[in-house]
Formats: structure tokens, C-alpha cells, sequence
């Protein structure tokens, strides 16, 4: 079973910039394809960005296009969660996720498509 854990997230500024990443010890990471979720107080998980395995196809929620960007690091053991231009809204817990099917050319957005699933990482954002 996959373990994955998350790491980068805190409290910032509106406007300011985090970067979250995911990582596993497990090699098959290196082919699944990955997502970001995110889970505010009372509210439900939601879809944030996913790739996938190669990272030549990427999506985004509409609430986070052009601020956000997901990625692989160059050796594909880490996935990052760039975040710019934060807003308070995007405060909630984010979580990484992975699919355990390798290569798999597209993404996906729902969480139920998913199988294997960090801890989560707070992510707070002041006004």
C-alpha cells in the first residue's frame, strides 16, 4: 500500500505564496497519476489540480486556474502544489492522492477516482 505524506503547508499572508509537496517512498508513485484536494472547516472535499502520471496533461478547478500549478520534480518522487496569489478562501486542509493504475495517460478530478490518500497539510490564509 502506498504511503503518501504531504508537507509545505502554513499560515500566509493574502497574496503570498506556499508550495505544498507530496512524497512516497514507493517507486510505482513514480507512474500513477496524482491529485490535489482540499478540504475547508464544514465543507466538502473539493477538487484542486491533478496530473497525469507522466505530467503531460494537467488540470485545474476553475477557482485556482492561473494561480496554481502542479508537478512533478525532475527525478518524479515528489508531486508540488505551487500556490500563488493566495486568497483567504483557500484555506482548508489539502491533500495529495494518488491512482494506483500506471500509466495512465489522463487525470482525473474526483476524489472517488482516487485509492490512496495523505494525511493532509493545513493551508491558512489571513486577510
Amino acid at each position: 500500500q502506498v504511503q503518501l505524506v504531504e508537507s509545505g503547508g502554513g499560515l500566509v499572508e493574502a497574496g503570498g505564496s506556499l508550495r505544498l509537496s507530496c512524497t512516497t517512498s514507493e517507486r510505482a508513485f513514480l507512474l500513477y497519476p496524482m491529485g490535489w484536494f482540499r478540504q475547508a472547516p464544514g465543507k466538502e472535499r473539493e477538487f484542486v489540480a491533478a496530473m497525469n502520471w507522466i505530467g503531460s496533461s494537467t488540470g485545474y478547478a476553475d477557482s485556482v486556474k492561473g494561480r496554481f500549478t502542479i508537478s512533478r520534480d525532475a527525478d518524479r518522487t515528489t508531486v508540488n502544489l505551487e500556490m500563488n496569489s493566495l486568497k483567504p478562501e483557500d484555506t482548508a486542509v489539502y491533500y495529495c492522492a494518488a491512482r494506483q493504475a500506471t500509466l495512465i495517460e489522463q487525470y482525473f478530478t474526483s476524489a472517488h477516482d482516487y485509492d490512496t490518500w495523505g494525511q493532509g497539510t493545513p493551508v491558512t490564509i489571513s486577510s
